[in-house]
């Protein structure tokens, strides 16, 4: 027992089942995770990661300024990525360059006015903290009073990818069918965007605008690397996130004891280093599965091929 206890003690430094934001951050974070987890696998199997990438940093401009205006920078972000969403659909057409060129210009302008509300933030306040924040994000510092509203928002964007969920799996894989079978996929693929510029938002406060994709499309590639399957790579991509994420936030609070200062290092650079890992693990088990099923394939047809070789059809000669 003395020796599971100290084994415990090594891997949770003092105080972090007691610490209240630590709690916060378990709790968002988990919530964040799963959402981005399964709105990520629609992204990925869409093609829409610049977009989603896009919406995160749109995000940027909502957060800065909010934080110019004195507001929560999480409604900024929820605000500038739903509108920067619709912007997208609306400018966009259905072919794939199309919906490129509209996030392209979308994104433009929003990051543009992103560096002016920077500067003034700056400027203003003569601090970088907020600026910080904003792109990087720390899940430490949110407030235990906004947990009701990342579970309202979470809930929100899981609900529309629920009651989407056929359609919007039909459309993905073949728009021209589902117009045929009566799809309204104009209004799915807004739906879709309303639940991922949630999904970005939420990440965006947790992790920063500039690595918000990562919670998004990482864990949802990692899965899609092991199972073709919709339904089990959402299952598998919810379970990496909110592992990766947990794991993130206990390597971000040990940090702060490590050697040779005691500084903590940021949450999201943690998450996004095991997104990484991850992602290059689930790689290479899929390259190993695929090699085994090409062998096995080439052995289940070599005895065929021996038995053929040299036999020469019936009536010949």
């Amino acid at each position: 027992m003395s020796g599971v206890s100290a084994t415990l003690r090594a891997i949770f430094e003092p105080g972090f089942f007691s610490s209240g934001p630590v709690r916060v951050a378990v709790l968002v974070g988990g919530v964040v995770a799963l959402v981005s987890a399964v709105v990520g696998v629609f992204t990925v199997i869409r093609g829409q990661s610049f977009a989603g990438h896009s919406l995160g940093d749109l995000g940027t401009t909502g957060g800065s300024g909010a934080f110019l205006v004195g507001a929560n920078p999480l409604w900024g972000f929820v605000a500038f990525t739903v509108v920067g969403a619709a912007v997208m659909e609306l400018l966009g057409i259905r072919r794939p360059r199309g919906r490129d060129l509209a996030t392209g210009v979308v994104l433009g302008a929003g990051l543009g006015i992103a560096a002016l509300f920077l500067y003034l933030g700056t400027v203003q306040s003569n601090t970088s903290g907020a600026t910080i924040t904003i792109l990087f994000g720390s899940m430490f510092v949110i407030r235990s009073s906004l947990i009701p509203v990342f579970v309202v928002l979470g809930a929100s964007a899981l609900a529309i990818v629920g009651l989407l969920y056929r359609p919007l799996l039909l459309s993905t894989v073949s728009a021209d069918i589902a117009t045929a079978r009566g799809v309204p996929v104009r209004m799915v693929g807004i739906g879709y965007l309303l639940a991922m510029a949630i999904a970005v938002s939420l990440s965006c406060v947790t992790i920063g605008a500039v690595l918000s994709t990562a919670v998004l499309i990482g864990p949802a590639a990692s899965a899609l690397r092991l199972t073709k399957r919709p339904g089990l790579a959402i299952a598998v991509a919810a379970l990496i996130g909110v592992a990766v994420t947990w794991l993130g936030i206990l390597l971000a609070y040990d940090s702060y004891y490590w050697p040779p200062a005691r500084r903590g290092w940021p949450v999201s650079f943690f998450v996004v280093t095991l997104v990484f890992v991850v992602y290059l693990l689930a790689d290479l088990a899929s390259r190993r599965t695929g090699r085994k099923g090409a062998r096995r394939a080439q052995q289940a047809l070599a005895p065929g091929d021996d038995a053929t070789v040299g036999r020469a059809p019936r009536g010949a000669g």
